[in-house]
């Protein structure tokens, strides 16, 4: 549960479907696919394994007439093989002209994504924003407005640059960019209401590339607004460094009770599943103790006692095994989620670290007695010992989750 800050304005709720964004809800996982949403087959598919690895909101790209006259089948496709995620379209330069000539894929979306930065210039820029917030409020469908560090209003960034030369005392160029960002949201956020778009029908965003930059500006929207707020670090990169990043920017704003909903933009490694992002999130929140996902394995880092890579590989079956059973488990076990398991490789922390967990193991390190106490809710039961230690521990696990949680 995301613990509102009560020094904060609380959040509208915004309900998508049946997933609920905003206020004292749980902070919801997102994903976007990079399927070319024309190719229905690969398209479904990938909303599927999104939604398979936790994803309780899924974008799609809808840049063309071919992708928007695609939504209609993916989304009954989907509805017919059992898969309800709300799927939300993402709209750039000319979501104004695919709305209004499909209007079945306006219908189908769960959600729109409008980029004020990208909607027009001039005086098209309102009147093709009011044609797309019109259909939401035809359609009675939320909308993301989402404001990226790199697709900003350039008519309110202009403006402030003309400004901040004329004062006295002018801001850094990276505050006046900050600045452009939230008014850029605010004010498009304004437009959408006076055109008769709710307030619990909006979610707003404002991107950085920066974690400093982010945390900033998510602290002054957190504080202007009430609206539902979606956190990200755009272009967050590759692998680790993509991940470091993102969890360090949206720790510290989930810490302060800032973010609804949430979506790691990690750039795929070449063949990498597009699930990791979904996981990436999960794993952050779990962390921070604001959702459980899957049982968490604690599992030493290894040093000089534990010269043998045994603990390290019954870690590793271990988590997945978990993981994998998740699918039926989550039904059939409410609350195994939040099950600690831990697995440990010597006898320094081994028993502490044990007694702690729901069920652990403490393994035999270098010349130790080779001998592996099993401690279940802070009590020893067994002490295994031989070649099958790791097949009878996993045994131990299931018989665990059934008598706890069956």
């Amino acid at each position: 549960m995301n613990q509102q800050n009560r020094s904060l304005p609380l959040r509208h709720v915004v309900k998508i479907n049946d997933v609920l964004i905003g206020g004292n809800q749980p902070v919801v996982v997102q994903s976007m696919t990079n399927t070319d949403t024309s190719d229905i087959d690969a398209t479904v598919k990938q909303i599927q394994q999104l939604a398979d690895a936790g994803s309780e909101l899924v974008r799609v790209t809808v840049n063309n007439e071919s992708a928007a006259g695609a939504i209609p089948e993916i989304v009954d496709r989907l509805q017919d093989t059992g898969y309800t995620v709300p799927v939300v379209g993402d709209f750039h330069f000319n979501g104004h002209k695919l709305l209004s000539k499909y209007p079945e894929c306006a219908q189908k979306l769960a959600k729109y994504r409008i980029n004020p930065g990208n909607v027009g210039r001039g005086k098209k820029r309102d009147a093709q924003f009011q044609t797309m917030i019109e259909m939401a409020c035809k359609y009675e469908k939320p909308v993301r407005i989402g404001v990226n560090w790199g697709s900003m209003d350039q008519q309110i960034l202009a403006q402030l640059l003309d400004e901040n030369a004329q004062a006295t005392h002018p801001q850094e160029l990276s505050d006046i960019n900050k600045r452009a960002v939230i008014e850029s949201a605010l004010s498009s956020a304004q437009l959408a209401e006076d055109i008769g778009l709710a307030p619990d029908k909006i979610i707003i965003s404002c991107k950085m590339s920066r974690v400093n930059d982010l945390v900033s500006v998510y602290r002054d929207l957190a504080r202007q607004s009430k609206y539902a707020l979606h956190l990200g670090l755009t272009e967050a990169g590759m692998g680790d460094k993509g991940i470091v990043a993102s969890t360090a920017a949206l720790a510290i704003l989930l810490e302060e009770g800032i973010g609804d909903t949430i979506r790691i933009s990690l750039t795929p490694e070449p063949g990498a599943p597009r699930t990791r992002e979904v996981k990436v999130a999960q794993q952050i929140l779990q962390a921070m103790d604001l959702r459980s996902f899957t049982p968490t394995v604690v599992a030493c880092p290894g040093c000089g006692r534990t010269t043998s890579d045994y603990f390290q590989v019954l870690a590793q079956q271990i988590q997945q095994k978990l993981d994998a059973s998740m699918q039926n488990w989550r039904s059939l076990y409410p609350g195994v989620e939040s099950m600690n398991v831990a697995v440990m490789g010597c006898v320094v922390n081994g028993p502490g670290e044990s007694k702690h967990a729901n069920i652990g193991i403490s393994l035999p390190g270098t010349g130790e007695q080779p001998v592996a106490p099993v401690y279940e809710d802070g009590v020893k039961t067994v002490t295994l010992k031989g070649e099958h230690i790791a097949e009878e521990f996993m045994n131990l696990v299931e018989q665990y989750v059934n008598r706890t949680y069956g």
